[in-house]
């Protein structure tokens, strides 16, 4: 199996069904290694609780189906999330959480999770995204159309993370034209590791993702299924959801500079038919 992909496992006591951290991922990962994300996706019961000691890093509760009551800060917030599923036309919720701060979540029904984390930058805030405040766009056109939700873009005020939700439709293709964000070359690309954590409408599904270079020394491809992540560290990453299957990942970008900025592959620039300045 592939080095970059990490399949969904069992719940395990806390829940937890995937989870990725640099401490603990292989140093040559990509090439490159593993450096500023860490991730876990989770799976609680009505009634169950978790609970997370403060560290250095931000983290991003993303609420991807169910209710929960959170506790972060000092603060309170009731009941948060609303969807059963991450294919309702809704924006998922997020809780974005300074660094240091405790968490504590309480599920009030079966609820699916994220926690997105990365090393703290400047900026420390803890507050309540809603998903009435998140931008929705369709990007693309025929069989590259998507739809793109903004859950924390770089124009939004936080420290590392950036976070998107994506739904492809069965036969299309996302994450298109291949691009890459692997350089620090401003203005022209940013330096940004990207993890996808995959879902699919029936659960049976599954995508393609090709990760490569330039010069192929890096180039895999891989076939995530419902509830697996991939872990790009550098590279071009397309996506393309088989006939039947509409696919929805959760990307969490993080790095040195919080600017998305990236490059097409000149040999697929061609096909690029959507404005990354709107």
């Amino acid at each position: 199996m592939s080095e970059l992909l990490r399949r969904a496992a069992s719940p395990g006591t806390d829940g937890a069904t995937v989870r990725v951290d640099p401490a603990t991922e292989p140093a040559g990962l990509g090439g490159v290694g593993w450096h500023w994300i860490s991730f876990a996706a989770h799976e609680l019961v009505a009634g169950a609780s978790l609970r997370r000691s403060g560290d250095d890093r931000e983290v991003g509760v993303v609420v991807l189906e169910g209710r929960l009551r959170l506790r972060a800060g000092g603060r309170v917030f009731g009941e948060v999330g609303s969807r059963a599923s991450v294919f309702e036309p809704i924006p998922a919720p997020v809780l974005l959480l300074e660094p240091g701060a405790a968490l504590e979540i309480e599920a009030l029904s079966p609820a699916r999770i994220a926690l997105a984390g990365a090393p703290a930058g400047d900026l420390r805030t803890t507050r309540l995204i809603e998903s009435s405040s998140i931008g929705v766009e369709v990007r693309g056109s025929g069989q590259t159309a998507r739809t793109v939700r903004h859950l924390l873009p770089p124009d939004a005020a936080a420290g590392r993370l950036i976070l998107v939700e994506v739904i492809t439709p069965g036969g299309n293709w996302s994450s298109y034209p291949p691009h890459k964000h692997d350089v620090e070359d401003q203005p022209r690309e940013s330096q940004l590791e990207e993890l996808y954590y995959y879902r699919f409408a029936r659960p049976q599904g599954w995508a393609f993702q090709r990760v490569y270079s330039a010069d192929r020394s890096l180039d895999e491809a891989v076939t995530p299924m419902d509830g697996d992540a991939v872990l790009v560290p550098r590279g071009y990453h397309p996506v393309g959801a088989p006939a039947g299957y509409d696919c929805y990942y959760l990307n969490v970008m993080a790095g040195p500079t919080r600017l998305w900025h990236f490059s097409l592959d000149p040999d697929h620039a061609w096909l690029m038919d959507w404005d990354p300045r709107a």
